[in-house]
């Protein structure tokens, strides 16, 4: 079965930045686009941004212009930077072959990010 395995996470101050990493062990994993989603206590789970099999990458509109995705195919990986980080980014991080209603396969454990002001 397919595993995603999140990295990166931890405590910054705002305004601060920090790197995620995730790994997936995809047959294919060229082929297929990645996303990352965040969930924050008592909230639902949200795309926040993706990039397709050829490098197009699009945002949500609360992280545009601060985080930017990014993959490394020879590594299976996929990577979220993320700057000017505020208390609203803290969540959650996921990683996910993105579907209509949501991630295609199992998530992973996901990686804490909690912003302190």
């Amino acid at each position: 079965q397919v595993q995603l395995v999140e990295s990166g996470g931890g405590v910054v101050q705002a305004g601060g930045s920090l790197r995620l990493s995730c790994a997936a062990s995809l047959s294919f994993f060229s082929i297929n686009a990645m996303a990352w989603y965040r969930q924050a206590p008592g909230k639902q789970r949200d795309l926040v941004a993706r990039i397709s099999s050829g490098g197009t990458t699009s945002y949500a509109d609360s992280v545009k212009g601060r985080f930017t995705i990014s993959r490394d195919n020879a590594k299976k990986s996929v990577y979220l930077e993320m700057s000017h980080l505020n208390v609203e980014d803290t969540a959650v991080y996921y990683c996910n072959v993105p579907a209509a209603l949501g991630g295609r396969y199992s998530w992973g454990q996901g990686t804490q990010v909690t912003v302190s002001s």
